[in-house]
């Protein structure tokens, strides 16, 4: 068993308040979950209302498939959230024991 984690970090340069911003990363966390079948979670920079930092996991059979999940999850967010700024996505990848 493999679990892949996915750090991503966000800029929201056209949001104007935490209300907005809450309302793209709840939309973004949502239909992750929906399409991937992944955990995602808001980690850090809560308090700030451009920025935003998600950690996205996952577990399956094989190194690869996890890769191949975290790598479409960023590819998702770039071409469905043109107003969201990628600033940085990491992925690592290890055995569960």
């Amino acid at each position: 068993m493999t679990i892949g984690v996915c750090r991503i970090e966000l800029r929201l340069p056209e949001n104007q308040s935490l209300k907005g911003k809450r309302q793209v990363i709840k939309s973004i966390i949502t239909r992750l979950h929906n399409n991937y079948n992944v955990s995602v979670a808001e980690i850090d920079n809560q308090s700030l209302w451009q920025l935003a930092t998600l950690g996205v996991t996952c577990v399956s059979n094989h190194r690869r498939h996890v890769d191949e999940i975290l790598s479409n999850v960023v590819r998702f967010i770039i071409q469905n959230y043109p107003d969201v700024e990628l600033l940085s996505s990491e992925i690592e990848s290890f055995p569960a024991f």
